[in-house]
């Protein structure tokens, strides 16, 4: 039977029209402008688009210079709803946003069986938005694309890695980790903090992340370990916090974009 998990935060975090939905995206797409990078990972922010979509723009208006040879995204990010051991794949086929469905790459997927930490359940993907709000973005850059979603529990940097590291490809492949930085502090402190966290995810220096630094340490940790197997330079696109787009200063989340290359 074909199963397909249907968008938990359309509404919410972004538009639930399609025809809102894409002029917005595209409009913070086209405000990012145009760089020279050639990314084979990205990492973006996930929070609602009024406060994280413009940061979010930054990094993924770099695939359009590869958007013509991507033909697989495997996404990764954290587990916010469900608590579980390991990284959980989707039992669905396809992904649904206002935008459209977006094939799973089953074949991927099951190559994943022989890691004893991958388990397939369709329960922390179902109500988890950090992988479903980066996805109008992926359907708005690039042309037809399977997805390996991958929410990350109770895991190792290191099996993170492992499993990036099996699904890492060629051209037609690119990574997307999906976190934010620091969460609820006062303006300056998160400034502080985010731009040390900046500078350690642009070294590749994976010891150096923590929860506190950003929620999805695990996924981003796995990324720089791979990043520096695969001898990636990383550059920090943009970085700025809720206090900068849409929300008071006294207690921020802080967002990033980063580019691997």
């Amino acid at each position: 039977m074909e199963t397909t998990r249907q968008p938990a935060v359309a509404g919410v975090f972004y538009p639930g029209d399609a025809s809102v939905l894409q002029r917005t995206v595209s409009g913070l797409l086209h405000e990012a402008g145009e760089r020279p990078d050639v990314p084979k990972a990205i990492i973006a922010p996930h929070a609602g688009y009024i406060y994280s979509g413009e940061v979010a723009a930054s990094a993924y208006r770099l695939l359009a210079s590869r958007a013509g040879s991507i033909r697989r995204v495997v996404m990764a990010g954290p587990s916010h709803r469900v608590g579980f051991r390991g990284i959980a794949v989707p039992e669905s086929r396809y992904f649904m946003t206002p935008l459209g469905r977006i094939p799973v790459d089953t074949a991927a997927i099951d190559s994943l069986a022989d890691f004893p930490w991958v388990q397939r359940s369709d329960a922390p993907h179902a109500q988890e938005h950090c992988l479903e709000v980066q996805l109008p973005f992926l359907q708005t850059i690039l042309d037809e694309f399977t997805l390996v979603p991958l929410v990350v529990g109770q895991a190792e940097p290191a099996q993170v890695d492992a499993v990036l590291e099996h699904l890492w490809g060629g051209d037609e492949t690119v990574i997307v980790i999906s976190s934010d930085l620091s969460h609820y502090l006062p303006y300056a402190q998160a400034k502080a903090i985010d731009a040390r966290t900046s500078s350690s995810i642009e070294a590749l220096r994976e010891e150096e992340i923590g929860f506190d630094q950003a929620c999805g340490a695990l996924p981003v940790r796995g990324l720089l370990m791979a990043a520096r197997s695969h001898g990636l330079h990383c550059t920090t696109v943009d970085q700025r916090n809720s206090g900068d787009t849409a929300g008071p200063r006294d207690r921020v989340v802080g967002y990033g974009a980063y580019v691997f290359e």
